[in-house]
């Protein structure tokens, strides 16, 4: 039900995982755009915690226990999230808190934020990032920050989204491509 595309976890498929209380979001607008430039051959599996509210909180819930492991089987994993006071919402972090230790191993993941000012870029490499990390996923770069001021520009030939990739794109899919190695040897 939480899930946009698909209700059962597929291995090797790319995920977005959005953390805006509000569903259909500007946020994951933005992550879907993030996968798309990412792995433009794929279809990404939308993962919009806003649909749950507060079933996240519920650790007897099938329909988020379903999203938990889409998210964990995920062969690329974007998470994305509006920054609130300076951090990643509480939605998204009772959810990854819903995970053990070293639950999310060896998925690659790219977080990403969105915020009004230039003052919360900071918050996607302390505060959503290291969580990530603690969970097991390989972030192999730096989190993307987007100003909701170039959020109109997504698609555009001055989508920030596709100018990141520029520089940055190259290290996630050599960790993709290592992960597969790595899987079929």
């Amino acid at each position: 039900m939480g899930l946009s595309t698909h209700d059962s976890a597929a291995p090797e498929a790319t995920v977005v995982l959005v953390g805006n209380p509000r569903p259909g979001s500007r946020t994951a607008r933005a992550a879907l755009r993030v996968a798309e430039v990412l792995t433009p051959d794929a279809t990404p599996r939308l993962v919009d915690l806003a649909v749950f509210g507060p079933a996240v909180l519920d650790p007897d819930s099938p329909e988020v226990a379903a999203a938990m492991a889409e998210v964990a089987a995920a062969r690329l994993l974007v998470v994305a999230s509006p920054v609130y006071k300076g951090a990643a919402t509480g939605l998204l972090k009772a959810f990854l808190d819903r995970y053990g230790p070293e639950a999310l191993r060896g998925v690659i993941a790219q977080a990403v934020m969105v915020g009004a000012s230039p003052a919360h870029a900071p918050a996607v490499e302390t505060t959503l990032r290291p969580v990530l990390v603690e969970l097991g996923a390989v972030c192999p770069v730096t989190g993307l920050y987007l100003r909701e001021q170039v959020l109109e520009a997504l698609g555009t030939d001055e989508d920030p989204v596709t100018a990141w990739a520029d520089t940055f794109a190259w290290p996630l899919h050599a960790a993709l491509d290592h992960r597969v190695l790595a899987a079929s040897a």
